[in-house]
C-alpha cells in the first residue's frame, strides 16, 4: 500500500495559514527560481492552497483534501509528494490534530526567499544553476538585478523622525496595550524566511574537536558559518574531518573563516571528483519508495546500475585503469551541456565510444553519436544502451545480407571492434512453449507434405 494512506487521506480535513498576503516579487520568485526545482505541480498546490484564503484573512475555512484533488486533477498520492516537496524545500510547514478517528491538518505557508537571498543561499542557487544551466541561470539573475542608483557622490540629508515630529506622552501605555493582538490572534506579516531546514545534517562537535587540535577556536564557527557549513556538508556530502581541511584553507589574515572562500575550495573539491559536475536536487520521493529496488541480474541491468551510480570521472578510470586527462574532461563537459545529458547517459555514451575507437574519446566520433543520441531522445542509460545493441543488430543484419549477395573480389572486411559484454549478450528468457501454436505449426507441416505427395503421386500418373 502507498503510503500517503497513513499519513493523509482524502476524508481528511485541513485548514491553510499564511503570514500575510503575496505581492508580485515573490510570485516571480516562485515561478521562475522555485518551479524549476519542485515542479508545476507543487507549485499549483501552493498558490492554491494560498487562494483558499481570503483577502484579509490570515487562515482558511476547514475543507476536505477532496476538495484539493477534486480542484488540481490529481490524486492522494500527488498531493502527498507535492507536499513533501513544499515541506522540504521551506515553503511549508504542517501540522496534525486528532480527536477521536478524524484528522484535521494545518497547512502553514511560508514566504519564499527574497531574490537577494536566494541567489547567495548556497544550496538552492547550486541547484537551480544545475538544473537550468548556465546561461538561463544568469538570464533570471539580470532580470531580479538593477543598477543601483545611488553612488558615492551622494550626500544623505535624511532627517529623523524626532526632527519632523513633536512627541507627546497622552495615553501611550494605553496606546502600546491596544496594539497588542488579542489571545489566539496574530498580526499579518512577511514571516520568517529561512529557506530548506537541514536537521541533523552535521556533526559539529567532530569539526570543533578537529579545529581545536589545529588551535582555532570554535567561537569562530557564527551561526551564519554553521549554517554555511551544513549547506555544504549536505550538497556536497563532505564529512567533519574533510570539512576541517576546507575551513583552514578558507582563514583569512585574520584567522577568520572566509565563507566565500569557503564555498569555493568545497565547490572545487567536489568538482574534482566528479568530473566538473555540479550536484543534482533528486527527490527521494516517489512511487519507487514504496518498494525495494529489484536488484540486477543480467550483466547489462549491472552495467546499467553501474552507468547511473558512478560519475563519468570515475568511469574512465574503471574502463582504462587511468584517470582521464583534462582534455578528456573537457569534452566530456562540452558534450553533457550541449545535449543535456545526465551522468548515466554520459557513462553509457563514453564506454561505446571509448570501445569502439581502441580506447580513445575521438571527439568527432562522440559528437556524432552524441548527437544521434539526442534525436533518439535517450534520457537515460537504459536508453543509451538498448540504443546500441539495436544498432548492432541492424549492422549484423546488414553483414548477413552483404555476405549473401555474389562476391566481386576478394577484399577483406574491416576489424573486429571489441565490444561490452552487454552488447554482444542476449537476455535470458525462461523457454515458454505455446502448445496451440505448435499445434497449428504442426498440423500446416502435414498438410504441406500430404499436399506435396499428392502433386508428386499426380506427375507420375
Amino acid at each position: 500500500m502507498n503510503r500517503h494512506w497513513n499519513e493523509m487521506q482524502p476524508a481528511d480535513a485541513y485548514r491553510v495559514t499564511v503570514p500575510g498576503c503575496v505581492d508580485s516579487l515573490e510570485q516571480k520568485v516562485m515561478a521562475l527560481l522555485y518551479q524549476p526545482l519542485i515542479g508545476a505541480q507543487a507549485l499549483s498546490l501552493y498558490m492554491t492552497m494560498y487562494a483558499e484564503v481570503e483577502n484579509g484573512k490570515l487562515s482558511s475555512e476547514s475543507a476536505l483534501h477532496y476538495h484539493l484533488m477534486n480542484t488540481l486533477g490529481c490524486s492522494p498520492q500527488q498531493i502527498y509528494e507535492d507536499r513533501l516537496k513544499l515541506e522540504g524545500i521551506g515553503l511549508l510547514k504542517t501540522y496534525v490534530k486528532k480527536k477521536n478517528e478524524n484528522r484535521e491538518f494545518l497547512y502553514e505557508l511560508l514566504a519564499p526567499l527574497a531574490p537577494d537571498q536566494f541567489f547567495t543561499d548556497g544550496l538552492l542557487n547550486v541547484f537551480l544553476y544545475r538544473k537550468i544551466g548556465r546561461p538561463h541561470f544568469l538570464r533570471l539573475k539580470r532580470m531580479f538585478c538593477d543598477r543601483e542608483a545611488k553612488s558615492p557622490d551622494y550626500r544623505e540629508v535624511t532627517h529623523a523622525f524626532p526632527d519632523v515630529f513633536s512627541t507627546s506622552y497622552t495615553d501611550t501605555q494605553e496606546a502600546e496595550l491596544d496594539s497588542v493582538p488579542e489571545p489566539g490572534s496574530r498580526l499579518a506579516s512577511k514571516g520568517v524566511k529561512t529557506g530548506p531546514v537541514l536537521n541533523g545534517a552535521f556533526d559539529f562537535s567532530e569539526l570543533e574537536r578537529a579545529l581545536k587540535d589545529a588551535l582555532i577556536p570554535a567561537s569562530s564557527l557564527t551561526p551564519f558559518i554553521k549554517e554555511t557549513i551544513k549547506k555544504l556538508s549536505f550538497l556536497y556530502g563532505i564529512k567533519p574531518l574533510e570539512m576541517k581541511n576546507l575551513v583552514l584553507s578558507s582563514l583569512n589574515g585574520q584567522d577568520e573563516i572566509d565563507v566565500d572562500e569557503l564555498r569555493k575550495s568545497a565547490r572545487n573539491a567536489y568538482q574534482f571528483e566528479s568530473g566538473g559536475r555540479l550536484p543534482d536536487m533528486t527527490p527521494r520521493i516517489g512511487g519507487q519508495e514504496s518498494s525495494a529496488p529489484a536488484q540486477p541480474k543480467t550483466k547489462e541491468e549491472k552495467l546499467i546500475l553501474h552507468c547511473e551510480s558512478v560519475t563519468p570521472y570515475q568511469m574512465i578510470i574503471d574502463i582504462s585503469d587511468k584517470a582521464p586527462s583534462s582534455v578528456d574532461m573537457k569534452l566530456i563537459e562540452q558534450v553533457m551541456l550541449q545535449y543535456d545529458f545526465s551522468p548515466g547517459v554520459m557513462n553509457a555514451l563514453i564506454q561505446y565510444v571509448m570501445l569502439k575507437s581502441n580506447m580513445k574519446l575521438s571527439k568527432s566520433f562522440m559528437d556524432k553519436i552524441a548527437a544521434q543520441w539526442a534525436r533518439k531522445k535517450v534520457k537515460t542509460a537504459k536508453d543509451g544502451i538498448e540504443l546500441a545493441k539495436s544498432e548492432r543488430d541492424q549492422s549484423k543484419e546488414w553483414a548477413k545480407s552483404k555476405s549473401t549477395a555474389p562476391s566481386y573480389g576478394n577484399r577483406k572486411t574491416g576489424r573486429q571492434e571489441k565490444l561490452p559484454s552487454w552488447f554482444t549478450e542476449k537476455e535470458e528468457k525462461p523457454e515458454t512453449i505455446d502448445q496451440s501454436f505448435e499445434e497449428e505449426k504442426r498440423k500446416l507441416e502435414e498438410a504441406l507434405r500430404k499436399r506435396t505427395e499428392g502433386a508428386s503421386a499426380g506427375e507420375k500418373d
